[in-house]
């Protein structure tokens, strides 16, 4: 083996014996959480790993894992590091998916190289190898919580903001929590869609549940009360409280062509009396 890397040989050599040490270490000495894993995933994984591993390091040396040889390992780890990152495990369990071949690589190694120089060097060379393929996994996996983290934001975006048909003509929208410039948009496609859908001609947006209105907000609430106006429906923006009412005069924004109420049950009351419709005692 001189002349070249000792670790290819010794992996695709002991191929079986390091695949079955490796996965043992994994589920008792590590800990793993084995019940986020479907049966024999990780036997699978560790298995197509050490296939693509070998070859890599044969083809694409240990001085680097970012060139075309290794490829095929790092799309594997993407694809282990992404999908461990839904089921629920830590940075910490992901990497060591890496980090925990690195002894069964040396037990390996001592038993095939018994040049002493030559076992130092091809050790050093492993633990370059996997101390790197352990951050790139790091690094996939963080790429993925965060992939994860927004699509769940836009999910609760969209459910946090539905618009409700009170009666034929008359929408309703009650806002909670802040209002920023994300927010206002699936807001203002949510309205606009409901006002297509519906054809209704009046549309109530509720700020009960709007903590703070800041110049921002209240820009905001106009882009919208705007863009519904260009689809040929009115809007009434209820739930001005005595404090918000007087943040806004502080501030300046004008909103006299837009009518306000004090509660969604006056809003809905000027809502039906501008379809032609009025609520009567019964009897």
């Amino acid at each position: 083996m001189a002349g070249k890397s000792a670790l290819s040989d010794v992996v695709q050599k002991n191929g079986r014996e390091i695949l079955s040490a490796w996965v043992q270490r994994q589920q008792t000495d590590l800990a793993l959480r084995n019940n986020l894993l479907q049966p024999g995933e990780l036997q699978q994984q560790a298995s197509d790993f050490l296939t693509a591993f070998g070859p890599a390091i044969e083809r694409g040396g240990t001085d680097s894992t970012t060139g075309e040889a290794w490829s095929p390992v790092r799309d594997l780890l993407s694809t282990i590091s992404r999908s461990r990152a839904r089921q629920g495990f830590t940075p910490a369990e992901t990497a060591t998916f890496v980090f925990s071949l690195k002894r069964i690589l040396f037990d390996a190694l001592q038993r095939e190289v018994k040049d002493s120089t030559q076992l130092a060097d091809e050790m050093w060379k492993a633990s370059v190898v996997l101390d790197d393929l352990g951050l790139y996994t790091t690094e996939t996996y963080q790429k993925g919580r965060e992939e994860i983290i927004n699509r769940q934001q836009q999910e609760l975006m969209e459910l946090s903001t539905p618009v409700v048909q009170l009666w034929a003509g008359v929408l309703a929208l009650p806002l909670i929590g802040t209002l920023d410039s994300a927010r206002t948009q699936v807001v203002m496609e949510s309205l606009l869609q409901s006002i297509v859908d519906t054809g209704s001609s009046i549309a109530i947006i509720d700020i009960t549940g709007v903590p703070v209105v800041d110049t921002l907000v209240a820009q905001h609430l106009l882009k919208t009360v705007a863009a519904a106006r260009l689809m040929g429906a009115d809007c009434i923006i209820s739930g001005i409280r005595p404090q918000i009412a007087q943040t806004i005069v502080h501030l300046g924004v004008e909103i006299s062509d837009v009518m306000t109420k004090a509660t969604l049950a006056d809003a809905f009351a000027v809502a039906l009396t501008r379809v032609g419709l009025a609520i009567v005692r019964k009897g």
